[in-house]
């Protein structure tokens, strides 16, 4: 089996990355795997193992993405058999994707990462109200879909999209790494001055609406003034979030920090995580805060109700609600310690590498069945 993907990471170009290291691994489950990434920079293409092509488009101008990647499919498929092509999302990809299944007769499956058919979604830009549009047309002609959760596919059934197209896997959190993890930059010993520490990580982009974190703060002070609430992240909203902090008078108790690699450390050492998106697909870093301990707060976004079930695993509040957030922060919640223990249980069901990798490969198989 040959397959084809169009891509947007540009991180797969970068020496080790997980990107690239997903990619090998993808590439061990099948003959050849060739992947097209749309790229301004100009970077050399890959080669690993005569298993695993990619191919930088190397475009001059966003526009070309689509004639490039185009023209490097054409020589691709001039020179291979491919059997399915799959693109990273339902939108831009996508669409070039389409195109060229229908003018290859290719199968085609369109991974879905990111709850696109939430409101919040479309409300956020005038680019997401088109990809909606686009979205919704393109996962009705495609062979099958990938999704990342129950919530997903729920949305695009109600959309009329046949449930046996859907085919619901995860994205893949390696639990024993994150546990195996030593604490080398403690909370507690970084910021003596609090006693109840909350943590957040993420991009800082409006879709994680870190505001809404920092406008419960007030009132969680009122219960608790030697509570902390530190944000790990970078992005384009750093300018915004600090003068939110600014506004509140709340620099002594919200520290804003530049992103992570040791995020560990930082779960492991903090008494709780928050997720506060607008939306989201899944939620990684709610598997990764779990798989430590660390008990969790989130929207009701991506895998609430799903792997965070409200007061068994997890507290899920409404988007958007700063009292609900608040209250769900302040309750000395005895609750806690038993969420903890059924937290780390439900993440040990989550599927091992190998297990993931299996079910990888059968969703690429069951399209051309």
């Amino acid at each position: 089996m040959n397959i084809l993907v169009i891509n947007l990471d540009k991180a797969i170009f970068s020496k080790n990355s997980a990107s690239l290291e997903r990619l090998k691994e993808y590439s061990q489950l099948v003959d050849k795997i060739f992947v097209v990434v749309w790229t301004k920079e100009k970077v050399e293409p890959i080669v690993y193992k005569d298993k695993l092509y990619v191919y930088p488009t190397n475009s001059r101008w966003r526009w070309r993405y689509y004639f490039d990647s185009m023209k490097i499919t054409k020589n691709i498929l001039t020179n291979h058999k491919v059997d399915l092509l799959f693109t990273q999302d339902p939108f831009e990809t996508g669409l070039a994707g389409y195109l060229i299944s229908k003018a290859h007769k290719i199968k085609l499956q369109l991974q879905v990462h990111t709850d696109f058919l939430s409101p919040y979604f479309r409300q956020e830009s005038i680019a997401n109200k088109l990809r909606v549009i686009l979205g919704k047309i393109l996962v009705k002609k495609a062979d099958s879909l990938r999704v990342v959760s129950q919530r997903i596919k729920r949305s695009l059934v109600k959309l009329k999209v046949p449930a046996e197209k859907i085919f619901v896997l995860p994205i893949f959190t390696d639990i024993n790494k994150i546990t195996a993890t030593p604490v080398k930059d403690n909370l507690k010993n970084k910021y003596l001055r609090f006693n109840f520490i909350i943590l957040m990580a993420s991009r800082l982009a409006r879709v994680k609406n870190i505001d809404l974190a920092i406008a419960a703060m007030p009132e969680v002070l009122k219960k608790n003034p030697q509570a902390g609430l530190v944000i790990v992240g970078s992005g384009r909203e750093e300018k915004n979030i600090l003068a939110k902090i600014k506004k509140l008078k709340l620099s002594d108790n919200v520290i804003l920090e530049p992103w992570t690699n040791n995020l560990a450390s930082y779960y492991k050492s903090a008494d709780l995580f928050l997720l506060t998106s607008n939306y989201e697909g899944w939620g990684m870093s709610i598997v990764e805060a779990m798989a430590v301990g660390c008990p969790v707060i989130m929207t009701d976004v991506g895998c609430a109700g799903e792997l965070v079930k409200d007061k068994v695993t997890g507290q899920v509040i409404p988007v958007g609600d700063v009292k609900a957030l608040s209250q769900a922060i302040i309750k000395d919640n005895e609750l806690r310690s038993i969420m903890k223990t059924k937290a780390l249980a439900a993440v040990k069901q989550l599927p091992a590498k190998e297990e993931y990798l299996k079910k990888y490969k059968q969703s690429w198989e069951l399209v051309l069945k």
